[in-house]
């Protein structure tokens, strides 16, 4: 996997997006399709990443990530300005991050979506990211 990147906010959606999507193309067996006019990225058939600039979100750069109630509670109590409840999947535990704010914190966020694959993605993909991982972790 690649190398994780530094914390820069991104102004441009175009930047935000194509930073999205390395980092997820990293994971086996995952898809990016449109739903409900945003980019949405799939791992095996559920979702768990959904890219928005301000469609859904009063303005804001940000993608919803799949996530369990309680860390959500957690990030978005430890930092409302970085972190929020997105509308729809809010209330399923999806964790709404900021991707346009000075403190964007891109290690955090990558970890956020991995964990967010993680819950959705199939065994055999699963099986596979670890295998790359152990490979990480010789080199």
């Amino acid at each position: 996997m690649a190398k994780k990147k530094k914390n820069a906010p991104f102004r441009d959606p175009e930047k935000a997006l194509a930073w999205v999507r390395d980092v997820i193309a990293e994971w086996p067996e995952t898809s990016e399709k449109l739903s409900h006019g945003s980019p949405t990225f799939w791992g095996g058939r559920k979702t768990f990443v959904s890219f928005h600039d301000g469609h859904h979100d009063d303005g804001r750069l940000g993608i919803w990530i799949k996530h369990d109630k309680l860390t959500q509670a957690g990030v978005v109590e430890m930092d409302p300005a970085r972190f929020y409840i997105p509308p729809y999947v809010g209330p399923s535990g999806w964790i709404g991050a900021r991707l346009d704010v000075p403190s964007a914190d891109l290690e955090m966020i990558r970890d956020l979506m991995l964990d967010g694959y993680r819950m959705v993605a199939p065994k055999r993909a699963l099986k596979k990211l670890a295998e790359l991982e152990d490979l990480e972790e010789d080199e």
